[in-house]
C-alpha cells in the first residue's frame, strides 16, 4: 500500500502563486510515476501534471508555462509550483501515484483563486 498526503493548498488572488507538495509513504519502491489531478465543482477530475520515474514530465495544455512539477528533497515527494494562477484553476488538487496496475490517490487539497 502507498499513502499520499498533500499539503500547500489555500486561497490566492489571480496572478499569485502556490506550491503544493505530496509525500508518499508505505511501499514506495518502484513507483512508476507521481502526479497531480484536479477536480473543479461540477466537473470531472482532470489530469494536470505527471513526473515519471525516468524524470519525464507532462502537463495539460492549460497549465503549460505556468505550473512546474518536480521531485522534492526526497525520492518519495513531489511538488507542483503553480504561478500566474487564474480563477479557472480553482479546484481540489489530488496527488496520484502508480506502481504497476495499482493507482493510489491522496485525499486532496483545496486551491481557490479569487478574481
Amino acid at each position: 500500500q502507498v499513502q499520499l498526503v498533500e499539503a500547500g493548498g489555500g486561497l490566492v488572488q489571480a496572478g499569485g502563486s502556490l506550491r503544493l507538495s505530496c509525500a508518499a509513504s508505505g511501499s514506495i519502491f518502484s513507483l512508476n510515476y507521481m502526479g497531480w489531478y484536479r477536480q473543479a465543482p461540477g466537473k470531472q477530475r482532470e489530469f494536470v501534471a505527471v513526473l515519471t520515474s525516468g524524470n519525464t514530465t507532462n502537463y495539460v495544455d492549460s497549465v503549460k508555462g505556468r505550473f512546474t512539477i518536480s521531485r522534492g528533497d526526497t525520492k518519495n515527494t513531489v511538488s507542483l509550483q503553480m504561478n500566474s494562477l487564474k480563477p479557472e484553476d480553482t479546484a481540489v488538487y489530488y496527488c496520484t501515484a502508480a506502481r504497476g496496475p495499482r493507482v493510489y490517490w491522496g485525499r486532496g487539497t483545496q486551491v481557490t483563486v479569487s478574481s
